[in-house]
């Protein structure tokens, strides 16, 4: 048995045929066509399936459905997508133009961040708890929640937009229309833009500087902790800032769900420990539970950007169980 999986994603449409173990055995990407028609993106999301398929050796009649993970609030009991900022899309009726598509095959639509925490849930580093939390720091702050075994989205499927709670009243303006959202600090965005933030006033001949070689354009999210490792106060003061919000955030999140595991995603936790040491003290110090004596296990996520097409390929397990 092999399964089809879709991760919709604002620069590349990634597709994946997964077998029975929740591996990948193929996959093929193309760049996401924004901004563009209804018809454009569903034509892509089609190519890229067939790419898949091909390089697999099969067709669409071995797969039983296609799951497809998509940003933004995604309604997944009508396979609208509602409204997607990055993508351009509102009421968009993604489900239904790609069943045509696919000559009536069963497509079943969720969140992005859904279907990769539901792959952890699968395959990763959610395997097998009751209640889990993934979250991924990305451009944004990506969430998904695992409760008993599914993924909770709310009554009106818009639930786990974790990244949009706010944690500084009146801070950076989010893409969502509110102030100080967590993802504006916690996100690599938010880490690159506290990073250029403080550059202003450091000295041209600083860590910061030179690892950059001058040109502020180029700090990504590993420039804070590089300055940091390279001995430079300012980078530690970043990278101390940037622990901070991201704890913050996370404490929240634990204080609400209680989860048995939280996983932690993204390019920023190749830092490993660097990173995840100072956050679980963090939340051990200040959860409201720190006295149970049962405590959440913070963790890297396992399965990094294949996290989305697994767990887009194994929703219709979710559906079978349900």
């Amino acid at each position: 048995m092999y399964y089809l999986g879709v991760d919709v994603g604002g620069t590349n449409i990634a597709v994946g045929v997964v077998n029975e173990e929740n591996a990948i055995v193929a996959k093929a990407s193309h760049p996401t066509p924004v901004p563009c028609s209804e018809d454009a993106f569903c034509d892509a999301i089609l190519e890229v399936c067939k790419d898949a398929l091909a390089k697999a050796g099969i067709t669409l009649d071995d797969v039983p459905w296609v799951g497809i993970g998509c940003p933004g609030t995604v309604n997944r009991q009508t396979g609208i997508i509602e409204f997607a900022n990055n993508l351009y899309f509102k009421n968009f009726a993604l489900r239904d133009k790609m069943t045509e598509r696919l000559g009536g095959k069963n497509v079943i639509l969720e969140n992005d961040a859904n279907a990769a925490a539901y792959g952890e849930f699968q395959a990763g580093a959610l395997r097998g708890v009751d209640n889990g939390l993934a979250i991924t720091l990305g451009t944004g702050v990506g969430g998904g929640v695992i409760i008993h075994h599914k993924v909770y989205s709310g009554s009106n499927f818009a639930g786990g937009e974790l990244g949009h709670t706010v944690i500084v009243v009146d801070g950076r303006p989010c893409t969502c229309g509110r102030k100080g959202c967590w993802e504006t600090y916690a996100s690599a965005t938010g880490l690159i833009n506290t990073t250029k933030e403080y550059m202003q006033n450091a000295p041209k001949n600083s860590p910061l500087w030179t690892i950059v070689e001058g040109d502020i354009s180029k700090v990504n999210g590993r420039t804070a902790f590089d300055a940091m490792r390279a001995g430079d106060p300012i980078g530690k003061e970043i990278v101390d800032e940037y622990i901070k919000y991201l704890s913050i955030g996370l404490i929240d999140m634990v204080n609400i769900f209680q989860p048995d595991i939280l996983c932690i995603g993204g390019g920023i936790c190749n830092e490993g420990e660097t990173l995840l040491g100072p956050v679980r003290e963090y939340v051990y110090e200040q959860q409201y539970a720190m006295y149970s004596s049962k405590k959440v296990t913070i963790v890297r996520a396992q399965l990094g950007n294949d996290a989305g097409i697994i767990g887009a390929a194994m929703l219709g397990k979710q559906e079978l169980e349900a």
